[in-house]
């Protein structure tokens, strides 16, 4: 258990999958969670099952690439609760396909959501983080961001490889204002992002990773966990692989 009693946390992308994980591992270490989504009546169903549990948590309907969205938005987060402690950029897209068949429409939707919607979001959280001199952002990556594996689309693993430039730079940035900035980079994890790949493709990813299974939500979730609170105080602009070894 990570003690984050008190803290104000949004987290992107947070209805389903890893982001369901985050949200619910950082509620029940004490914070209050935005569940923020695209789908508006999955983030209310989330927020409502963490409520029903003794958690607080509230949803929040959530485009990240509409950056005057992304504004009021989080202009309503802190007009609610004073603050935003914690970021979490976890909204993202899965796609893969070889380059010759992605469409210009599909490059621009993975890279819009998966990198623009990070900055658009930790542009609007930073400013409060600075006149309160704390924050956590925390970026969700992933190993195909850091090395690559043959099923991943280019535009995917550019989006997330740029999430981990983007994460070294934003933490030297902000770094004086008492605000880290760290990534997490997940394997392939058992998730509905993957329910659509083939069952033998996902036999290979698992072949491939020395403890022998997929990530699971709570695997990232629990590293997210402790970027978020204190005693992770002093690391930024760094990448936690959670990918079974995968990654060395």
């Amino acid at each position: 258990m990570w003690n984050l009693a008190g803290k104000i946390a949004v987290v992107t992308g947070a209805a389903r999958g890893i982001g369901r994980g985050i949200t619910e591992n950082l509620a029940g270490n004490g914070c209050t969670v935005v569940v923020a989504d695209i789908r508006g009546e999955a983030a209310e169903r989330c927020a409502a099952e963490i409520h029903a549990e003794g958690y607080r948590a509230a949803a929040l309907t959530l485009d990240v690439t509409d950056g005057e969205a992304v504004r009021i938005a989080f202009a309503s987060v802190e007009e609610r609760y004073g603050r935003i402690d914690v970021l979490v950029n976890n909204a993202g897209i899965l796609h893969d396909a070889p380059i010759t068949e992605i469409a210009e429409e599909r490059w621009n939707a993975v890279i819009d959501t998966n990198l623009k919607g990070a900055f658009l979001c930790a542009r609007a959280v930073v400013p409060g983080m600075v006149r309160r001199a704390w924050g956590r952002i925390i970026n969700v990556s992933s190993i195909g961001g850091k090395d690559g594996f043959s099923l991943a689309g280019v535009h995917y693993a550019a989006s997330k490889a740029g999430i981990l430039g983007f994460t070294r730079q934003l933490a030297k940035q902000v770094a004086a204002n008492g605000i880290t900035v760290n990534a997490v980079a997940p394997v392939t994890t058992e998730s509905e992002m993957i329910a659509h790949r083939d069952p033998v493709r996902v036999a290979w990813i698992t072949e491939q990773i020395p403890l022998g299974r997929l990530g699971r939500p709570e695997d990232t979730a629990e590293a997210v966990a402790f970027l978020a609170g204190e005693e992770s105080g002093f690391i930024t602009g760094e990448t936690i692989d959670v990918c079974g070894g995968l990654y060395r």
